[in-house]
């Protein structure tokens, strides 16, 4: 045999190091951070244990991401060939709907003037041919790989729930090995009788069964023998004479068989079963569908056929028929959408009935087909797992755990109980089954130590195993909840080592590669040679013909690259897409970001305390982040410099739009949006005249603010930095900025605030916690707020 010695360079991941604003930070982080982390747990009374991570690659130290990529942003109408993406939608700063799991993008910074040059940057001349010969090399191992069947790859048999209830004997096909094996003599002597015999539909029926019975290694060479293909002519040739059931025991004895799916003989069957269906039972009925199922035959036409009969019969369903039904509807990629309010009752109805693994069927059903499902319905479910947990199944467990997230709905005890029990589980988890978790957690923004802990440590091992996609949802997850493992730079090497080996699969699949350089941007890694491939111009193009919307991710990463990485030097997007990107996201803006009532109110109360809106901006500092800045300039005495001449229409526009803080408002500020309301009709509730507000442009400034006549100064020009001027970056962030029910930032906003300050920016928080409830106070009270947050003596000191 001969040896081969192969020899790889690793990956470049670029680091760049603290900056100075935040190094002070890291120090106190060792020292504090599991009174940090126990304080952002949400709901747990659980002390999470220290980080230990001693590699300092590309981390920023301020920054937590709650960001979801446009390859799993599709939510409810998305492409139905993904459904288990994450699905919040919409560009960052735009959502504060039900639940938790809405998308905000913000992306932190830090000072470019304290960034040290990224390490190892990109060779020019090799990085292609490192990144073909990386492909070739996996590929290689995964041929070589093929026949190691490992217990974390495998695949859990979603049919598990049939084994709980003898009712579901008649109605699905059994595919296990036959008790009484045929002897292969027989076989033969079968199909030599074939030329001989009539075809009468009792012998081919008995013929079927008896070869279904066959030694499997026998069995295999069956579709290739032309003594098989006969019969089956034969079988397509009297079709009609089969009486329902013999012709059911045909299509069931070739699940065995492992017939194609192309083949004429089940061609044939389906038409007649098509043709017959509605003089069958739904017992029948239901059986030839799971026939199909296990054949792996699409039958759209058929299951049609059956929706419509079960929709004709609803009330003559038992609760086996039910499960099996939502079982098929969810293998078929098809949701009937004159179903769904029966669904959701029936389900009400046996709620209580249903063995666990059967809330897992049916949730995995709903969840395959796209179906939506309301939120009382799944609270429900939600409910009663909460309470035995310990008794289910990891496998349907992290079924319900799909739908949860589908529903985008927050359900705290079942979320507690989840950090109880789950991470004994890990370490006998599948790798999905660990992905599905992990994007679960940072979906619903819910932040849970012990978890994410569990998770990477027994990823290491496991990593070998992973999809690009479950690669890019472990990067992205962790990404966006923040989070930094003990074991962070095993964890993060040995899924940027994974992406490599992947590097095939990006071509078909794009997405994933956008969305594990996001995860690995929050993190402040940059794999140089990644990035490099993921903004090639023949990669670009791939993303912009995907199905996907992938246009808003590849500007984030583009620009994040431009920002943190001074030193790279691989391929960039062209200024021509970065212009085009940046109108889109403008726009965007305009409608739904700068004219949320807590932006509106502190954009209009800046101005006349600082004496015009020329002395502030609101605006997108980095539109590659997709959310809003209140921008103020500051000269090195304090006095607020005029800056915004650009864009007078817009600042009264802003003054044009009023804000009614109704109980109602607040409410929904503070604790999230009704459930039965939409964006729209918050906005509508939201807009009252000027006037009724009190709210005047001649209202006197405080402390060192001028009004707006009051300056004699030159103006400068717009852009022009003056030495000494402190330019403050105002957040005014919303509960949809940090993790569920806490205080913990989400890695795009960190993100943001990190590329902010690294732009010279100093970044002035206003958190939601302290300005949303000062939003019903007197005017007054906010102007001091607001005051001491932009003219606070600390700022002065960075000028």
């Amino acid at each position: 045999m001969a040896t081969v010695l192969m020899c790889r360079r690793l990956p470049r991941l670029s680091r760049v190091t603290a900056f100075s604003t935040t190094a002070k930070r890291k120090a106190e982080r060792g020292s504090s951070k599991s009174k940090k982390e126990k304080r952002d747990k949400p709901g747990a009374a659980k002390t999470g244990t220290q980080s230990g991570a001693t590699i300092q690659l590309l981390k920023p130290q301020d920054y937590r991401v709650l960001y979801n990529p446009a390859a799993y942003a599709k939510g409810r109408a998305g492409s139905q060939q993904h459904v288990d993406r994450d699905g919040s939608q919409a560009l960052g700063d735009t959502f504060t709907g039900p639940g938790t799991a809405q998308a905000l993008q913000t992306f932190p910074t830090a000072s470019s003037q304290a960034l040290a040059p990224v390490r190892n940057a990109l060779p020019k001349p090799k990085s292609s041919t490192l990144l073909e010969q990386t492909a070739l090399a996996s590929l290689d191992k995964e041929e070589a790989e093929k026949e190691k069947r490992e217990v974390h790859n495998s695949k859990e048999d979603p049919r598990t729930f049939q084994k709980g209830r003898p009712e579901y004997r008649p109605l699905t096909c059994d595919s296990a090995e036959p008790a009484q094996t045929l002897p292969a003599e027989e076989g033969d002597s079968i199909l030599q009788s074939v030329a001989g015999c009539e075809g009468s539909p009792g012998i081919l029926t008995d013929y079927f069964l008896k070869l279904s019975r066959l030694p499997a290694e026998r069995r295999a060479a069956l579709v290739s023998d032309p003594r098989f293909s006969a019969l089956c002519h034969r079988a397509v040739t009297a079709i009609r004479l089969f009486s329902t059931p013999d012709l059911i025991q045909i299509l069931k004895a070739c699940v065995p068989l492992a017939v194609p799916a192309s083949h004429p003989l089940l061609n044939a069957c389906e038409a007649e079963f098509c043709r017959r269906a509605w003089d069958m039972g739904l017992e029948q009925l239901l059986l030839v569908a799971d026939c199909w199922r296990c054949l792996d035959r699409s039958v759209p036409s058929y299951l049609g056929i059956l929706f419509s009969y079960a929709n004709l019969h609803w009330k003559d369903l038992t609760l086996p028929q039910f499960v099996q039904l939502l079982y098929i509807i969810g293998e078929g990629r098809r949701s009937p959408a004159d179903l769904v309010q029966k669904v959701e009752s029936t389900i009400l109805k046996h709620m209580d009935a249903f063995t666990l693994e059967e809330l897992g069927a049916i949730c995995l059903g709903l969840f395959k087909s796209l179906s939506g499902i309301s939120e009382h319905v799944m609270r429900r479910i939600a409910d009663r797992v909460s309470l035995q947990m310990e008794d289910m199944s990891t496998y349907a467990l992290v079924n319900v755990l799909k739908m949860l997230r589908y529903t985008r709905m927050d359900h705290l005890p079942l979320m507690r109980e989840l950090g109880r029990v789950i991470p004994a589980r890990i370490p006998a988890t599948n790798i999905q089954g660990i992905m599905h978790i992990t994007l679960t957690y940072s979906s619903l923004h819910f932040f849970d130590e012990d978890v994410l802990a569990a998770v990477a440590t027994s990823l290491p091992s496991k990593v070998s195993y992973c999809r690009s996609k479950d690669a890019a949802k472990f990067l992205w997850s962790f990404g966006c909840l923040d989070y930094e493992p003990p074991n962070e730079e095993e964890f993060y090497s040995s899924l940027i080592k994974q992406l490599h080996a992947k590097l095939h699969e990006f071509s078909k699949f794009p997405e994933h590669l956008l969305t594990a350089l996001l995860g690995l941007a929050f993190v402040k890694r940059f794999p140089e040679e990644l990035i490099d491939l993921a903004l090639r111009e023949e990669f670009v193009q791939k993303t912009r013909g995907s199905k996907y919307e992938l246009n808003k991710d590849l500007f984030t990463l583009g620009k994040s690259v431009e920002i943190e990485c001074p030193t790279y030097r691989g391929s960039r997007l062209t200024p021509q897409l970065c212009q085009e990107f940046t109108e889109m996201v403008s726009g965007f803006a305009e409608q739904e970001i700068y004219v949320r009532p807590e932006i509106v109110e502190a954009t209009s109360l800046l101005e006349s305390m600082l004496g015009g809106p020329e002395y502030v901006k609101n605006h997108m500092i980095l539109p590659h982040t997709r959310s809003s800045d209140l921008e103020v300039r500051l000269a090195a005495d304090g006095r607020p410099i005029p800056f915004n001449f650009k864009d007078p229409v817009t600042a009264q526009k802003l003054k044009d739009v009023g804000v009614s803080l109704t109980d109602d408002l607040m409410s929904q500020l503070i604790q999230g949006r009704a459930h039965n309301q939409s964006p729209t009709e918050v906005g509508n509730e939201a807009r009252i005249p000027r006037q009724e507000r009190g709210d005047t442009t001649g209202t006197p400034c405080l402390g060192a603010a001028l009004s707006a006549g009051a300056t004699s100064q030159a103006e400068p020009k717009p852009g022009l930095w003056q030495p000494g001027q402190v330019r403050l970056a105002l957040q005014v962030s919303n509960r949809n900025h940090f993790c569920y029910s806490s205080r913990r930032l989400l890695g795009l906003h960190c993100l943001k605030r990190r590329q902010l300050r690294l732009l010279g920016y100093v970044v002035v928080e206003i958190p939601f916690w302290e300005w949303f409830p000062l939003l019903k106070r007197t005017r007054s009270e906010k102007l001091s707020y607001l005051h001491y947050k932009v003219f606070c003596p600390a700022l002065l000191t960075r000028a």
